[in-house]
Protein backbone atom coordinates (compact mmCIF):
# COMPACT_ATOMS: atom_id res chain seq x y z
CA UNK A 1 0.00 0.00 0.00
CA UNK A 2 1.02 3.56 -0.60
CA UNK A 3 2.57 5.25 2.19
CA UNK A 4 4.18 8.85 2.95
CA UNK A 5 6.79 9.19 5.54
CA UNK A 6 7.33 12.50 7.59
CA UNK A 7 10.05 13.52 9.48
CA UNK A 8 11.23 16.62 11.18
CA UNK A 9 8.90 17.14 14.33
CA UNK A 10 10.18 17.64 17.76
CA UNK A 11 10.38 20.37 20.33
CA UNK A 12 10.84 23.59 19.98
CA UNK A 13 10.26 27.22 21.87
CA UNK A 14 7.74 29.70 20.91
CA UNK A 15 8.97 31.84 17.80
CA UNK A 16 11.57 29.00 17.04
CA UNK A 17 11.77 27.28 13.65
CA UNK A 18 11.24 23.17 12.31
CA UNK A 19 11.12 22.10 9.15
CA UNK A 20 9.11 18.87 8.41
CA UNK A 21 9.52 16.56 5.38
CA UNK A 22 7.01 14.52 3.87
CA UNK A 23 8.54 11.70 1.23
CA UNK A 24 7.38 8.30 -1.06
CA UNK A 25 9.69 5.60 -1.56
CA UNK A 26 6.89 3.58 -3.85
CA UNK A 27 5.86 6.31 -6.37
CA UNK A 28 7.04 9.43 -8.06
CA UNK A 29 5.41 12.14 -5.45
CA UNK A 30 5.23 14.86 -8.34
CA UNK A 31 2.48 12.94 -9.78
CA UNK A 32 -0.05 14.10 -6.63
CA UNK A 33 -1.48 16.81 -5.06
CA UNK A 34 -0.04 16.89 -1.16
CA UNK A 35 -1.39 18.97 1.40
CA UNK A 36 -0.14 19.38 5.36
CA UNK A 37 -2.74 18.30 8.29
CA UNK A 38 -2.08 18.76 12.15
CA UNK A 39 -4.11 16.97 14.76
CA UNK A 40 -3.83 18.66 18.37
CA UNK A 41 -4.85 16.64 21.09
CA UNK A 42 -8.41 16.20 22.03
CA UNK A 43 -9.04 18.28 18.63
CA UNK A 44 -10.07 17.33 14.92
CA UNK A 45 -7.72 17.19 12.56
CA UNK A 46 -6.86 20.36 10.51
CA UNK A 47 -4.84 21.37 7.21
CA UNK A 48 -2.12 23.94 7.22
CA UNK A 49 -1.03 23.63 3.63
CA UNK A 50 -1.39 22.18 0.94
CA UNK A 51 0.49 21.52 -3.32
CA UNK A 52 -0.55 20.94 -6.16
CA UNK A 53 1.47 18.26 -8.43
CA UNK A 54 3.17 20.52 -10.60
CA UNK A 55 4.30 22.88 -7.40
CA UNK A 56 3.30 26.30 -9.16
CA UNK A 57 0.07 26.27 -6.59
CA UNK A 58 -0.21 26.24 -2.92
CA UNK A 59 -2.64 27.33 -0.05
CA UNK A 60 -2.35 28.00 3.45
CA UNK A 61 -4.73 28.32 6.48
CA UNK A 62 -5.22 31.56 7.32
CA UNK A 63 -4.02 30.44 10.74
CA UNK A 64 -0.73 30.11 9.57
CA UNK A 65 -0.22 32.36 6.37
CA UNK A 66 2.90 34.40 6.33
CA UNK A 67 4.59 32.11 8.75
CA UNK A 68 4.92 28.56 6.91
CA UNK A 69 5.44 27.79 3.53
CA UNK A 70 5.06 24.32 1.53
CA UNK A 71 7.15 23.46 -1.47
CA UNK A 72 8.26 20.38 -3.38
CA UNK A 73 11.81 18.63 -3.45
CA UNK A 74 12.07 16.84 -6.48
CA UNK A 75 15.24 15.35 -5.85
CA UNK A 76 14.67 13.91 -2.88
CA UNK A 77 11.06 13.01 -4.00
CA UNK A 78 9.58 15.06 -1.06
CA UNK A 79 7.15 17.94 0.04
CA UNK A 80 9.08 20.23 2.96
CA UNK A 81 7.25 22.31 4.94
CA UNK A 82 8.72 25.22 6.62
CA UNK A 83 7.75 26.32 9.68
CA UNK A 84 8.96 29.56 11.05
CA UNK A 85 7.71 31.83 13.86
CA UNK A 86 5.90 28.79 15.97
CA UNK A 87 3.52 29.24 18.27
CA UNK A 88 2.39 27.04 21.30
CA UNK A 89 -0.94 26.61 19.09
CA UNK A 90 1.04 24.98 16.53
CA UNK A 91 1.70 22.13 18.38
CA UNK A 92 0.32 18.60 17.13
CA UNK A 93 0.81 16.00 15.10
CA UNK A 94 1.75 16.58 11.37
CA UNK A 95 0.88 14.59 8.86
CA UNK A 96 0.87 14.75 5.10
CA UNK A 97 -1.62 13.00 2.63
CA UNK A 98 -2.04 12.87 -0.88
CA UNK A 99 -3.95 12.14 -3.71
CA UNK A 100 -3.26 11.49 -7.10
CA UNK A 101 -3.69 14.60 -9.75
CA UNK A 102 -2.86 17.85 -10.26
CA UNK A 103 -4.90 19.88 -7.65
CA UNK A 104 -4.98 20.34 -3.96
CA UNK A 105 -8.55 18.51 -2.74
CA UNK A 106 -8.46 21.43 0.25
CA UNK A 107 -8.75 20.58 3.51
CA UNK A 108 -11.28 17.62 3.69
CA UNK A 109 -9.43 14.74 4.85
CA UNK A 110 -11.30 12.33 3.46
CA UNK A 111 -10.14 13.65 -0.38
CA UNK A 112 -6.81 12.20 0.32
CA UNK A 113 -6.12 8.42 0.04
CA UNK A 114 -2.60 8.42 1.18
CA UNK A 115 -1.39 8.97 4.20
CA UNK A 116 2.03 8.90 6.14
CA UNK A 117 1.89 8.27 10.10
CA UNK A 118 2.54 11.62 11.28
CA UNK A 119 5.23 13.22 13.27
CA UNK A 120 5.30 15.43 16.45
CA UNK A 121 5.34 19.04 16.90
CA UNK A 122 5.56 20.87 20.44
CA UNK A 123 5.97 24.41 20.90
CA UNK A 124 6.16 25.39 24.24
CA UNK A 125 9.26 27.15 26.45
Amino acid sequence: QLQFVESGGGLVQPGGSLKLSCSASQFTLGYYAVAWFRQAPGKERVGVACIDSTGRITDYADSVKGRFTISRDNARNGVVLQMNSLEPEDTGVYSCAGDFGQNCRGYTPERYSYWGQGTQVTVSS
